[in-house]
Order: structure tokens, then sequence, then C-alpha cells
């Protein structure tokens, strides 16, 4: 494991980078025949139309690219803010979010669904315990980073227990009310007060912020001691794959629950869910400016619609709705 981070660019630009251009040279395919149908209705252009020179269509990715200003990556991303804050990547985001969707039902997906049939429930239990336990140095060390000591101890201790018992294929020190908490360095800077900057979609790691992108490529992956116990590079990929096997064959039961935009779906419960992490791990109230407010009542009217419907300028009406109030139930 000399050069992960490395490897994982080079990587993802590999796979990546075909599938990105091909896109664009499909889009830029499509605005091409739009503009020649537009060119053969036309019988008589205008002056202007024939001096204008002709311009090379730009990539739509590039153009969101260029256009992204530095105010826009000091973002503190949450799923209630609009679109254009807390995603401003989203045309890039939603080709790499289709590549890893297209990698995961194609080459993903049937491993695990091979693994967790094939695998004994409990082998696959086992793994799970020793590659949680293998995390547990690193979750002491960020909570001690975090200024909690009581937790980091505890976290240790849990480490060392069940690796002297079982070598964590077991969690012995759950039965002795020894529990840690998953920590990474992406947590650490959220309560060190570092805004988490814009929604981005990682190539085969999927959802992530660039805080959180940051704190796994260039901490995380050096500062877990797997990097150290598996110095073959074939073996840390070999367990890297695994890892990542065994994750999903743990959400197979999910795919069918997003329905509709899943990008947009996935994109908000993944800020939800790193808002509530970060404000729990510094006191704070988790639910304030987090949720996306719900402007729709179960018949499908809006409130706005409804407190206007409700609202009148009759004397009468209101006479008669503070005489007759609704029941209660």
């Amino acid at each position: 494991m000399s050069t992960p981070l490395l490897k994982y660019v080079l990587c993802s630009a590999v796979l990546y980078a075909p599938m990105v251009f091909a896109q664009d040279a499909t889009d830029t395919a499509v605005e091409a025949t739009s503009s020649a149908d537009e060119s053969a209705t036309s019988t008589t252009p205008s002056d202007a139309q024939v001096d204008q020179p002709h311009k090379k269509p730009r990539s739509h990715t590039i153009e969101t690219l260029k256009n992204i200003h530095k105010d826009q990556l000091k973002v503190d991303a949450k799923a209630a803010q609009p679109e254009a804050v807390k995603d401003p990547l989203q045309p890039l985001n939603r080709k790499i979010y289709h590549f890893n969707d297209t990698l995961d039902k194609h080459v993903v997906r049937p491993v695990a669904v091979q693994y967790k049939e094939k695998i004994p429930e409990d082998v696959r239990g086992g793994f799970s315990n020793f590659r949680n336990n293998m995390r547990d140095p690193w979750n002491s060390t960020n909570q001690m980073l975090q200024g909690k000591p009581k937790k980091s101890f505890k976290t240790l201790g849990k480490f060392v227990l069940n690796t002297v018992t079982s070598l964590g294929m077991a969690d012995i020190a759950k039965r002795k009310n020894l529990t840690s908490e998953n920590e990474t360095f992406g947590n650490t800077l959220g309560v060190w007060g570092v805004p988490s900057g814009p929604y981005i979609v990682l190539p085969m790691f999927g959802p992530s912020t660039f805080r959180d992108g940051f704190g796994m490529l260039a901490v995380d992956t050096f500062a877990r001691p797997q990097g150290y116990l598996y110095k073959d590079d074939k073996i840390f990929w070999s367990m890297v794959a695994l890892e990542g096997i065994d994750s999903r064959a743990q959400f197979l039961e999910l795919d069918s629950v997003v329905q509709g935009d899943q990008y947009a779906a996935l994109r908000d419960v993944y800020l939800q869910r790193r808002n509530y992490d970060i404000a729990v791990r510094r006191g704070e109230d988790p639910t304030t400016d987090m949720f996306m407010e719900d402007s729709f009542d179960d018949d499908g009217t809006t409130i706005d619609d409804q407190d206007n419907e409700t609202s009148t300028d009759d004397p009468q009406l209101q006479d008669d709705a503070n005489q007759n109030p609704l029941p209660t139930q």
C-alpha cells in the first residue's frame, strides 16, 4: 500500500474518463442535431445568422467546473438548501453517480448477492466484526482529537479486549457494555467547525463532500492499521474489495426502497445523516436547519392554499366558524 491514493485516482480516471467523454459527445451530438433541424426549418436566415461564425459546443461538464466560484466551496451543505448551494457540481456528480450505479448493477451487486448466498452468516459476521475491530484504534484517535478522552479510552479498551480474546472475530466487549462509534477524520474536521463544502460523488466510493472526501482519501486511508498490516498491494486491495462487497451485502434489501429521482434522494439522505452525525458530536440540536420542509398536506394541497381557503374577509363566515368549531378527535 505504498501509494493507495495515487492508485485510486489513476484507477478512477481510467474507468470513469471514457464515460464522461462519451456522455459529452452524446450531448454534443444531440445539440448539433437540434441545431441542424432548426436550420433546416428556417427558410430565410437573417444576416446575423449568416455572419455568425460556427462555434463548437463546449462540454457541459467543463462549463460547470469553470463556473464554480470559491465562495461556493465554503458552503456547509444541508439537505434543506437549494440545489445550487448544496450541489453546484450536479451535472458532473450525476455522471459519476450513473457510472457508480452501472458498476454496481453489473459487478458489485451480483457479487454481493452471491457472497450473501454462498458464505455462511457466521463467517460473514466474523469478518464484519474483524474489520470493525480494526477500525477502533483510528476511532479512538479521532475521539481524542474531538476532545472526548473517556470515549477514546473506552473504544481502545474494546479493541484490546476483542483482539486478545478472539482476534476481533467476535464482539466480546459488547457483553461488557463496551461499544464504539465509527469515526472518520471528516467527523473530526466537522467537530472543529470546518464546513463540509458542496456535495460530491466520488468514483466507486459514492456520496461525499469536500471535507469528508479529503478526510477519507488523504487521512483515513493512511491512518488505519489495515494499511500497515497488509503491506502487499495485492492483499491490501483484495481486502478493500472484500470489505466493499461485505458492506454492499448488508444493504441489498434497500435497493427497492428509493423511488423516483434516486440521485437527489440519496444525496439528501446522505447530507441529513452527515449533518446529524456532526451535530450530535458537537452537542447541538441535530434537527436545526437539517430537514427539508414539507409544504404539502396528505391530500396534495399546499399549506398556503389551505390558509387562503380558510381565511376570509366575510365577518358572517368568521362568526359561523367561531360558533361551530370543528370537532376534535
